[in-house]
């Protein structure tokens, strides 16, 4: 796949607009009574880049950032203010913040997912975006080593640990993430007189399946 692992800049990612998407097929019967279902496991999330902006160098770096990635040609990360880690925002990450699966004694990796929970329902997201050097994992409330107990790959968000874990104990993990996307248009239109004006260009950005 064609994927800069390069972040967008967090300070324009600031103040942008966005969130995640759901495709949902609603069919309606006869009777008044729906039917509902959904092609996609996971959401894809969207946002607005332009909303950022607030200087005419903010402008100059927005450009930079796009032809380096050739448009839509290649990915990118992308840090959602709103939902960048394992815990609440104003949290501290923790080994302990999310289960992540469950050892069976053979497995040594595991893949980063965080688990939204409301009324007695869960979903699980895979996290394939990890921010390097924010990583923690435990196993059994035993918070492991990086670098010595396991290996985190951040292209990907798969942990590996030196040996198997026991079976049937905890492998947890905490983390600060990002989100893969890559710009959702060729160009980009903006002028110096209706950025002064107080207009900003619209800079649509779509998360990707990596």
């Amino acid at each position: 796949m064609n994927f800069h692992e390069v972040q967008f800049p967090a300070s324009l990612s600031f103040g942008s607009m966005g969130g995640p998407e759901r495709r949902t097929d609603v069919v309606t019967l006869t009777n008044g009574s729906e039917e509902r279902n959904t092609p996609w496991q996971h959401a894809r999330r969207r946002y607005d880049a332009g909303l950022g902006m607030r200087s005419l160098d903010d402008i100059a770096e927005l450009i930079a950032f796009f032809e380096a990635r050739r448009g839509q040609l290649y990915g990118f990360r992308w840090k959602d203010w709103s939902d960048f880690k394992s815990c609440k925002p104003s949290g501290k990450v923790r080994y302990d913040d999310q289960v992540i699966a469950i050892a069976d004694g053979v497995r040594t990796e595991f893949q980063l997912t965080k688990i939204y929970r409301s009324g007695g329902v869960a979903y699980q997201r895979p996290i394939t975006k990890p921010v390097a050097g924010t990583v923690r994992a435990g196993i059994q409330s035993d918070e492991q080593r990086e670098g010595f107990d396991y290996e985190v790959d951040t292209s990907s968000g798969v942990i590996t640990f030196a040996h198997p874990p026991v079976a049937e104990v905890e492998i947890s993990a905490g983390f600060e993430f990002d989100v893969p996307v890559r710009f959702d248009a060729d160009r980009i239109r903006t002028s110096v007189a209706s950025f002064q004006a107080g207009e900003v260009p619209d800079v649509p950005v779509v998360e990707v399946r990596v």
